[in-house]
């Protein structure tokens, strides 16, 4: 074989393992992301840089309380007095299999994410009256949300639930410009995709996100 064919191939193969390594670590350990949009604020700001853990994905292990993550967006965003199943406040997904699941799951071509805090876990009694959040007749603690922020259902959603087995439930800090559970439901565990573990840019800001 003619040594230049075979420096190209050698490259080749490097770069294809090289690429391949990436996607498995970015799938099953962790990426960078940056933020897009206001419903994490004052939390999160907008080109914020954050450090995405996913090794609980790769372990299917569920986020605790308070913990903020980001998951698929869901296939309906907003139901209708007439489409609303409030018995099952479980978000609806489009079902994918095969070539299509590698590529929107795996390559994350033409997937959108959301990234909101976890606020309730399965088994739990969620209501939303009064402006708050209440656990099982407990009013929530929020001390992340800014003083003066109101929870409440905007049009039609979920305000009086139980949070479904093997699910979350989790809104935007930024209770007004958050679109959420509160309007599609919760989230299943397969469709978790990370833990936000650090804030990385701006350097001033670089740390845990709480």
């Amino acid at each position: 074989m003619d040594p230049k064919v075979k420096d190209i191939l050698e490259w080749g193969y490097c770069i294809i393992i090289a690429l391949v390594l990436a996607t498995l670590f970015r799938y099953f350990i962790g990426t960078p992301t940056i933020v897009q949009q206001q419903s994490m604020n004052p939390t999160l700001l907008e080109n914020q840089r954050l450090w995405l853990n996913r090794w609980g994905r790769t372990t299917k292990t569920l986020p605790k309380r308070g913990e903020i993550i980001t998951f698929e967006e869901p296939a309906e965003i907003r139901y209708t007095e007439q489409t609303i199943n409030k018995e099952n406040p479980l978000a609806k997904y489009e079902e994918r299999s095969g070539f299509s699941w590698f590529v929107h799951n795996f390559l994350e071509i033409g997937k959108r994410s959301y990234i909101k805090r976890v606020i309730a876990l399965p088994g739990e009694h969620v209501q939303i009256k009064d402006g708050n959040v209440y656990i099982n007749g407990e009013k929530l603690q929020e001390p992340y949300l800014q003083s003066g922020i109101v929870t409440d259902i905007q049009g039609v959603g979920f305000d009086d639930f139980v949070v479904p087995e093997n699910s979350v439930f989790a809104m935007g800090d930024n209770r007004s410009h958050s679109t959420d559970c509160r309007s599609f439901g919760c989230i299943p565990l397969e469709k978790i995709e990370s833990t936000v573990a650090i804030r990385i840019w701006p350097l001033d800001k670089w740390g845990k996100v709480d």
